[in-house]
């Protein structure tokens, strides 16, 4: 039997840590998967946007293109604020044109420490012919160790089926794609009506 905190500081401790457990952001109800191959990059995203129980739409549009093309980018989160995000991300694409990783780094010391940029809710992988990044609004700027990336409360699914296919299947638009589609079948916040955008390196 565990004992029960006495001071003060170990209840507000207890607290937060039940509440960390028990909160679900609104970045958990979406599905993006990110897959590099074969000097090709895909990105695939579902089109649910939902609240609680309740489906709002089902066709919403989670990954675009920035810089003139060159660079995808697909948001979980809140709708709102991935826009604002992705306006961010495009003014810091023009100020470091061909620089995806400079860009992504004066974004996420922004989206940190800037008073209206620190309290939107999303998470984005974004990628070029060259690299692939994954931003957090706690200011990490990660590059993943796999080919694939996934966010999301199906991010999870789709992640282990891409990495199940990798090895065996060579186009990463058909591996997304159908990791995606497991995704959808296990995830009750996740859709099969996707966005897809590829990169030719």
């Amino acid at each position: 039997m565990t004992s029960q905190p006495k001071t003060p500081l170990e209840r507000r401790r207890a607290l937060r840590h039940i509440k960390a457990m028990t909160d679900q952001p609104d970045w958990h109800g979406t599905t993006i998967v990110c897959v590099r191959k074969n000097g090709k990059v895909v990105i695939a995203g579902d089109g649910q946007v939902s609240a609680g129980p309740t489906i709002l739409k089902g066709n919403a549009r989670k990954v675009r293109r920035l810089a003139d093309g060159a660079v995808i980018v697909g948001f979980a989160g809140a709708t709102a604020d991935a826009f604002a995000l992705f306006e961010s991300l495009e003014q810091k694409l023009e100020r470091f044109p061909k620089q995806l990783a400079r860009a992504c780094v004066e974004l996420a010391k922004d989206w940190r420490t800037d008073r209206a940029l620190r309290r939107l809710d999303a998470m984005l992988i974004v990628a070029d012919k060259d690299e692939t990044l994954l931003l957090t609004g706690a200011g990490d700027v990660l590059e993943p160790e796999h080919q694939v990336v996934a966010v999301g409360s199906g991010g999870n699914y789709a992640l282990a089926a891409a990495r199940a296919l990798y090895d065996h299947v060579g186009d990463p638009e058909a591996i997304a794609r159908e990791a995606m589609k497991i995704a959808a079948e296990i995830c009750v916040y996740t859709n099969g009506k996707l966005t897809v955008e590829k990169l030719d390196g």
